[in-house]
C-alpha cells in the first residue's frame, strides 16, 4: 500500500529494485489490495515485477477485494462492499491481469460485509481455485464470528487484522484463540502500532521498555516489537508496510530473537499500563 501513489510513490525502477532487495533479503511475500493506490498500486508493481528479474516462482502475491471507494477511477457514489459472484470474479481477473501472473497465492476479503453471503462467496472461490487462479482463500478484519459464518460454507486459512503492540485486543477478544483451534493463519497488519507516530503515555512507557531491551538482545527497537508479536503461539505474520531498506532488513533479524517471556510480559505490562490479573 505504501509503495505507490498512497504512500512513498516510488518510480517503477524504484519498485523493481525494491522487489529484488526484499527477495535478497528473505521478504518474499508482497501483499497487495485491489483498491491500493486508488486502484494503480497493483499495475505499477506488475510492472516492476517484470523488471526486477525476479522470477514469479520466487515470491508469494497477496490480494484483497470488496471494498468499493468513491474514486476517480470508479463510478460509486458512497464506499460500500460487494461480495456479489460477478464483482469477485472481476476483482480477481484484475488483479491478476495488473500483477502479471496466472495466480495469486492468497486472495483476501477486505472487510466483511453485513450483507456478505457465505453460500455465494463459496461457490465463487471455488471456482477460481478450480481454475488455478487462486491457491489459498482468506479474510481480512474479521470476527470470530464473521470467520465462522464463511467458514461454514468454505475453508478459511487466513485472516488478516490489525494486531501490535498498541493493538492487541485480538489476544483478548477470542480472535486469535478461534484461529488457532481452526488452523487460521493470522497476519498482522500496522505491527509496529503506534508507538513511532504517536506521543502519549502509552507508547512513552513502550518506548522506556523498548531501550532498555534493545540494548539487552543488541537489536533495533522495531525488531523488538516485531519480535514480541512473532512469540504469539499463534503464528502470527506481520505485514510491514516500510519501503527503508535498513527497517526492512531490522524486520527480517526479529527472526533470530526468542524474547524470554518476563520481557514479553514487560513490553504488555507497558502498553496496559498495569500487570496482567
Amino acid at each position: 500500500m505504501s509503495w505507490g501513489k498512497w504512500g512513498k510513490k516510488l518510480s517503477i525502477n524504484e519498485q523493481a529494485e525494491l522487489i529484488r532487495y526484499c527477495v535478497e533479503n528473505g521478504i518474499t511475500s508482497f501483499d497487495h489490495a485491489d483498491i491500493y493506490g486508488d486502484h494503480t498500486t497493483e499495475s505499477d508493481f506488475g510492472k516492476a515485477l517484470k523488471k526486477s528479474g525476479v522470477t514469479r516462482e520466487e515470491i508469494h502475491l497477496i490480494s484483497k477485494c470488496g471494498i468499493q471507494l468513491v474514486s476517480e477511477n470508479r463510478s460509486n457514489s458512497i464506499k460500500h462492499y460487494n461480495y456479489s459472484e460477478d464483482y469477485i470474479i472481476r476483482c480477481a481477473e484484475e488483479s491478476l491481469r495488473h500483477l502479471k501472473t496466472d495466480y495469486l497465492d492468497t486472495f483476501l476479503l477486505h472487510r466483511p460485509s453485513p450483507l456478505m453471503q457465505p453460500d455465494e462467496i463459496a461457490k465463487v472461490i471455488n471456482q477460481l481455485q478450480e481454475k488455478g487462479k487462486i491457491i489459498r482463500f482468506g479474510v481480512s478484519n474479521f470476527t470470530p464470528s464473521q470467520l465462522e459464518l464463511v467458514s461454514n460454507s468454505i475453508k478459511v486459512s487466513v485472516n488478516q487484522i490489525e494486531f501490535s503492540l498498541t493493538h492487541h485486543e485480538a489476544m483478548q477478544n477470542g480472535t486469535l484463540d478461534h484461529m488457532v483451534l481452526n488452523n487460521i493463519q493470522p497476519m498482522s497488519w500496522s505491527p509496529l502500532g503506534k508507538v513511532f507516530k504517536e506521543k502519549n503515555s502509552q507508547t512513552k512507557r513502550i518506548k522506556e521498555v523498548l531501550s532498555t531491551l534493545s540494548k539487552k538482545y543488541n537489536y533495533p527497537e522495531d525488531t523488538i516489537m516485531l519480535a514480541w508479536i512473532l512469540k504469539h503461539p499463534s503464528g502470527i505474520s506481520p505485514v510491514i508496510g516500510t519501503t527503508n531498506k535498513e527497517r526492512i532488513k531490522n524486520a527480517v533479524k526479529a527472526l533470530e530473537i526468542t524474547l524470554e517471556t518476563e520481557d514479553w510480559f514487560k513490553l504488555l505490562r507497558a502498553s496496559q499500563g498495569h500487570d496482567v490479573p
